[in-house]
């Protein structure tokens, strides 16, 4: 073991009258990549507030060694707004970083405003950065403020996003290289491009990290220890996220098993209580303590809820959502360029594409909140939308958990013909019966997240548009969400910067590539990452040494050109493609709903198989094809 960078002992915290931490202790040594996991509500960025010192413990300490420096990314960073961009990323004054700033705002004034003096200036600036040695501490501070896509750094910072203000923040942290590395939830508002280079950027180095992230490929890929807070206590896995997910759930194997067991021993025990007449001699009162503690211990056993759930909804009609040579621009920045697109009943659409391309745009013109610059967007007669963004996401404070729900129903139809109250789809979507009796105000962001998700799920949309809806939700939240996308027989649009999660529920991808282009790529994102990786090498190869041009260079070009009989596949995979996804959502849907026909789930099974094995070859054979 290194030198221990950190030491949490025996830390206690109590918020809104409820435990959230119960005595943890654990440390971090040099050179660790720890991550923290936890479900909603269950302490994460409390315990993180601690460590940074934005907040004391009731009881207990976190030490952290004197000599090193410290970065906390909370999931809201808080920036000087008098200052600007590049004011805030070098906030730690040295002479180095002061030169970087001089010089920076020496060259900018130099390109607004060329002069003797601008000159001059940019030529003080210039000495200094050589006489320090800045040279290398500005090309990183570039090389970093680009990654993270963030352009003009003389804009105001009270002018920025929460996005954007997120990514300075960000940036300043890593610029400042400190001993240890605390990130709450980075990968938020980043797009994919971002994340996989903070990823990389993180594997390479020699960083001592403690990290929170729902991003579970950016976790894998990172982390060698895990430390998970349930219930305000804490248990430790030495290994990445695949390793924790087999470990945890072997953990609540034994802890489901031993629970029942005391259940068993309860109900006899309550059964003895009962019966036992009135005169009580000492052994009877050590029995009746005992059953006393018994009581105490499982009311505090977590029940686990599953979101197992299918709504009915309004059925899909022949015609559904139609784009027709739609456009859209805002001044000199194309969003869609004659856009066509038909969808077919139960598909599920990735979006994916860098930040401000235009992702939003479609979706706010699908919902009729934007109207495209020409072109038609028609939906079917029966269309019900659900539509979660975070210009939508808005959860009243003042009220209730089990009141929000109650606005929307107080009972919820289910597809078999059965009703769920209010309360029992709130315990199902993992809010405890004392929780929705909480004011909304007491709820973390994860949590009021899934409340809200919630509350659009209730009223039975057929079609789903979903904009970022894993950003704040915990793992468990996001694997019970991707269940019922998977089971769920309307049609969605999903934005989302989670590589895993876009992985599991969505059938092909719209890449916006910009300039209005988007691409329907037909299979999942981590094969579109593969593709693409492809296509970059295949650009970046050296070209071959030209020969000189003689007669026969002509019939040389025409055989790189597609055959007849390779137009005609083309042509046929066309049409193929669309007609075997159709197939494969129809036999979905139909094991979906036969349950007792044994002969004829095992026959779909097989065929259901035999089908995505031709899908992934047919699908890589069309995209060799087209790029020919």
């Amino acid at each position: 073991m290194g030198t221990n960078y950190l030491s949490i002992e025996n830390i206690s915290k109590t918020w809104h009258d409820r435990p959230v931490l119960s005595g943890i202790s654990f440390g971090i040594a040099k050179g660790e990549k720890v991550a923290l996991v936890a479900g909603n509500g269950q302490g994460k960025s409390t315990l993180l507030s601690i460590i940074s010192g934005q907040e004391s413990p009731d009881s207990g300490q976190a030490i952290l060694r004197k000599d090193i420096t410290v970065g906390f990314l909370p999931q809201e960073p808080e920036l000087n707004p008098a200052q600007n961009i590049l004011e805030n990323v070098l906030l730690q004054q040295t002479p180095v970083t002061r030169a970087v700033a001089d010089y920076e705002k020496a060259l900018s004034s130099q390109e607004e405003k060329p002069g003797d003096a601008a000159l001059q200036a940019l030529q003080t600036a210039t000495e200094t950065m050589n006489r320090l040695g800045a040279w290398d501490y500005e090309y990183r501070v570039k090389q970093i403020l680009n990654q993270l896509k963030i352009r003009d750094v003389g804009q105001a910072a009270a002018s920025l996003s929460g996005g954007q203000k997120k990514r300075v923040a960000l940036a300043r942290i890593l610029i400042s290289e400190p001993d240890l590395l605390i990130l709450d939830e980075p990968t938020n508002h980043l797009d994919l491009d971002m994340i996989e280079w903070l990823e990389e950027y993180l594997t390479r180095r020699d960083i001592t990290l403690l990290l929170v992230t729902h991003d579970r490929y950016f976790l894998d890929r990172i982390c060698e220890r895990i430390i998970e807070l349930d219930s305000g206590q804490i248990y430790h896995y030495k290994g990445n996220y695949s390793y924790f997910v087999e470990n945890k759930a072997h953990r609540e194997e034994v802890a489901a098993s031993e629970a029942e067991k005391d259940r068993n021993l309860f109900r006899r025990e309550l059964d003895w209580v009962r019966r036992m007449p009135k005169a009580r001699t000492t052994k009877s009162k050590s029995r009746i303590d005992s059953f006393d503690d018994l009581q105490e211990k499982l009311k505090g056993v977590k029940h686990k809820n599953e979101l197992n759930i299918t709504m009915r909804m309004e059925r899909l009609g022949a015609k559904i959502l139609e784009l027709h040579h739609v456009k859209k621009a805002f001044g000199d920045l194309k969003i869609l360029d004659d856009f066509n697109y038909i969808f077919r009943r139960g598909e599920k659409v990735g979006i994916v594409g860098p930040n401000g391309v235009g992702k939003s745009t479609l979706l706010n013109m699908i919902m009729d909140l934007e109207t495209p610059d020409s072109g038609k967007i028609i939906t079917g007669d029966t269309m019900v939308f659900g539509y979660f963004s975070q210009q939508t996401f808005k959860v009243d404070d003042h009220k209730k958990v089990i009141d929000v729900v109650r606005d929307v129903a107080e009972w919820i139809p289910m597809a078999n013909s059965h009703k769920l109250t209010a309360s029992q789809l709130l315990l199902r979507f993992g809010f405890s019966y004392d929780k929705q009796w909480d004011f909304v105000s007491k709820l973390s962001g994860g949590e009021k997240r899934r409340l809200f998700l919630m509350s659009i799920l209730m009223k039975a949309p057929n079609f789903l548009i979903l904009d970022e809806p894993t950003n704040d939700l915990d793992i468990e939240t996001l694997g019970v969400l991707e269940q019922f996308l998977l089971d769920y027989q309307g049609c969605a649009i999903v934005v989302s910067h989670d590589r895993y999660f876009m992985d599991k529920v969505v059938d092909h991808l719209f890449v916006f590539e910009g300039n209005g282009i988007i691409r329907d790529f037909p299979r999942s994102y981590s094969d579109y990452r593969e593709w693409k990786e492809l296509q970059e090498e295949m650009q970046s190869a050296p070209k071959p040494v030209e020969t000189p041009v003689t007669e026969k260079a002509p019939e040389a070009a025409e055989k790189r050109k597609l055959s007849f009989k390779e137009k005609f596949e083309l042509e046929q995979l066309e049409k193929e493609l669309p007609q075997m996804e159709a197939r494969k959502t129809e036999i979905e849907q139909e094991l979906a709903t036969k349950f007792d026909d044994y002969e004829q789930i095992v026959k779909l099974t097989a065929e259901l198989e035999k089908l995505k094995a031709d899908l992934d070859e047919k699908g890589m054979r069309w995209l060799e094809l087209s790029e020919m």
